[in-house]
């Protein structure tokens, strides 16, 4: 399978030069994404660790929905937060809210200094396309 670099319709523009998600045999990774409320790259952030959570996760599902995938196929996240005592409680109260029970991506979790354009948190993470049936048959 060859390497697909996606640019999604609707999802927010990229702040630095990257693909909104690059697959490569069924893993898709999916760049960090802020909490802009619309497309644009001076698009504003909603107040609060709440609200901004709420948001990257509508962005991040934008894009994965873009690939043919949805937050039930994310196997790994990355959360990124400024004031990590501060809104590290708050940040995973909504962030449990996005997954079934008993069905939780591994997760890692840092404070970091800074974020682009003034974030409060940034997400990345990596999904897993399901294998279509008969797909290990043809690899073999």
């Amino acid at each position: 399978m060859d390497t697909v670099f996606h640019l999604i319709a609707g999802a927010p523009d990229p702040v630095a030069p990257f693909s909104h998600a690059v697959e490569a045999q069924g893993w898709v990774f999916v760049t960090g994404q802020m909490p802009f409320l619309g497309t644009r790259l001076d698009s504003s952030y909603p107040e609060g660790i709440e609200a901004q959570t709420r948001q990257v996760f509508h962005n991040l599902s934008t894009v994965l929905a873009g690939c043919g995938l949805g937050l039930a196929d994310a196997v790994q996240l990355r959360v990124y937060l400024t004031h990590f005592d501060e809104d590290y409680a708050a940040m995973n109260a909504v962030y449990a809210s996005h997954f079934e029970p008993g069905r939780l991506p591994a997760r890692t979790c840092v404070g970091v200094t800074a974020l682009a354009k003034g974030a409060r948190i940034e997400i990345d993470l990596v999904a897993r396309r399901a294998a279509t049936p008969g797909a290990a048959a043809r690899a073999a």
